[in-house]
C-alpha cells in the first residue's frame, strides 16, 4: 500500500510530493571529502558502499495544469544497471500518479532540473519495441545549457547522461528548452544553479502563504543543508557551497520549505541559519499527509 504524500497550497497551486522508487548510490560519492563516520549515522552503508536514496518529484497542480516535476529513472534500465543502482520501483511514477487517481495522461507539463538519468529516465517508455514519451500529452523543459551538456557530455559525467531518456522527446517534438531562469506561470519560476552539472534548473513555487523550492541535487538528502557536505559528483564543488549558501540564505528569511528529491525519509524541511552553517528548523517526513503552509 502507497503511504500518503506530503502536499500544501502555494497560492493557485496545490503541491504533491511523488514517490518514484528508490535507488542506492556509493555513499563515499555522496558526500565526497566528508568522512564516513560522519554521513553514516543518518545513511548507513550496505555491504557494497551504497546508501538508500528517493527519486522524489513534484506534482503540482493549478491554472489548469498538472505540471511534474522530474520524473525519476523509469523502468528501462537493463537488470546489469539495476543491480548495480539497486533500483527499486515499489513506488513508481504510476502508482504514485494512481493514489491522487490520476494517469500519465493527465500531466501537462514536466520541468527537468537535468538529464541525469534518475532525474529524466522516466520521461520515456518502450513501446511495441520504439521509445516514446512516457507523458503522452506534456511539454518537456530543460535548459538549453543541460542539453548541450548532455548531448556532448564530458567523460565525468557520460555513464549519468542516457540519449534513450531525452534524444525520443526531442525527435517528438516534445522538449522546449529554456535559455536562462524562467517564469512560464503565474508564481512558478526557474533558476539554474550550475555546481553540480552545467544546466541544472531548480523550482520556486509562490503564493501568499509562502514559498517552496524543489532544489533537486544542490541539497539531495537533508544531511547536505550542511555548507561543506558536497557530492563527489558535483563537477564544481566550490560553485555548489556558494549556490546552497544563497539558496538557504534566501528561504530561511522567507521561511519557505525546501522538497528534497532523494532523502529517503524527509520530503520537506524549512532551512534555519546555525551560525555561519545551516541547519532544518522542521523536517516533513515523507509519508506525512500534509504540511501547514504558514510558519
Amino acid at each position: 500500500m502507497l503511504r500518503q504524500m506530503p502536499s500544501l497550497t502555494l497560492g493557485p497551486w496545490t503541491i504533491h510530493t511523488l514517490e518514484t522508487g528508490v535507488i542506492r548510490l556509493d555513499g563515499g560519492a555522496m558526500f565526497g571529502s566528508v568522512p564516513k563516520t560522519l554521513w553514516s549515522r543518518a545513511h548507513p552503508a550496505d555491504d557494497r558502499n551504497r546508501i538508500t536514496l528517493a527519486m522524489r518529484c513534484l506534482l503540482i497542480e493549478g491554472e489548469g495544469r498538472r505540471i511534474l516535476v522530474d520524473d525519476g529513472a523509469g523502468d528501462k534500465l537493463a537488470p546489469k544497471w539495476v543491480d548495480i543502482y539497486g533500483l527499486d520501483d515499489g513506488h513508481s511514477l504510476e502508482r504514485s500518479l494512481a493514489a491522487l487517481s490520476l494517469g500519465v495522461e493527465d500531466v501537462t507539463d514536466v520541468v527537468l532540473t537535468h538529464l541525469h538519468f534518475d532525474h529524466a529516465g522516466g520521461s520515456t517508455r518502450l513501446q511495441g519495441g520504439v521509445l516514446v514519451p512516457r507523458l503522452p500529452r506534456a511539454h518537456y523543459y530543460v535548459q538549453r545549457r543541460n542539453w548541450e551538456n548532455a548531448t556532448r557530455p564530458n567523460p565525468r559525467e557520460r555513464a549519468s547522461y542516457m540519449p534513450e531518456n531525452y534524444q525520443p522527446l526531442m525527435d517528438a517534438g516534445v522538449l522546449r528548452l529554456w535559455d536562462g531562469p524562467q517564469r512560464p506561470w503565474p508564481g512558478f519560476e526557474t533558476f539554474t544553479a550550475e555546481g553540480h552539472t552545467r544546466g541544472q534548473q531548480l523550482v520556486r513555487v509562490s503564493g501568499r502563504e509562502g514559498a517552496l523550492y524543489f532544489v533537486a541535487d544542490l541539497i539531495p538528502t537533508a544531511s547536505h543543508v550542511r555548507i561543506p557536505f558536497v557530492m563527489g559528483y558535483d563537477v564544481a564543488a566550490i560553485e555548489t557551497m556558494e549556490e546552497k549558501r544563497a539558496l538557504l540564505a534566501r528561504a530561511a528569511a522567507e521561511g519557505a520549505w525546501i522538497a528534497l528529491e532523494h532523502d529517503p525519509r524527509i520530503a520537506l524541511a524549512r532551512p534555519v541559519a546555525d551560525g555561519d552553517d545551516f541547519a532544518w528548523a522542521e523536517q516533513v517526513p515523507a509519508e506525512a499527509a500534509t504540511v501547514p503552509a504558514g510558519r
